[in-house]
């Protein structure tokens, strides 16, 4: 069965670092395209970062650019977001997601994962 779980969310201090992880199962990262989203209570949903499956291209959400690093390992279906310089408008779930292609992992992502909670705050 194909799973994604997300793990590494917390509670941390404005300016501080953090590290996402997600485990993928029941399918081969190299055929989506697979990154991370968030969503904000009362916000819609806002893309993080991708990888595409086509040319392994990444790409970055305007607000995280400079900030925000994402790295896999496809031999091992692992996905993982490192965060630093961290800011209260960071606050959200993240998810870790995997689609057809990078514009379409918010809108119809083919398997996500469960989220986990990031809280920027002093």
């Amino acid at each position: 069965q194909e799973q994604l779980v997300e793990s590494g969310g917390g509670l941390v201090q404005p300016g501080r670092s953090l590290r996402l992880s997600c485990a993928g199962s029941g399918f081969r990262f190299d055929d989506y395209s697979i990154g991370w989203f968030r969503q904000a209570p009362g916000k819609q949903r806002e893309a993080v970062s991708c990888i595409s499956s086509r040319d392994r291209l990444t790409y970055y959400g305007d607000a995280v650019k400079g900030r925000f690093s994402i790295f896999v390992d496809a031999a091992k279906n692992s996905l993982g977001l490192h965060m630093k310089d961290l800011k209260p408008e960071d606050t959200a779930v993240y998810y870790c997601a995997a689609a057809l292609s990078c514009p379409l992992l918010i809108s119809e992502p083919t398997y996500w994962g469960q989220g986990t909670q990031v809280t920027v705050s002093s």
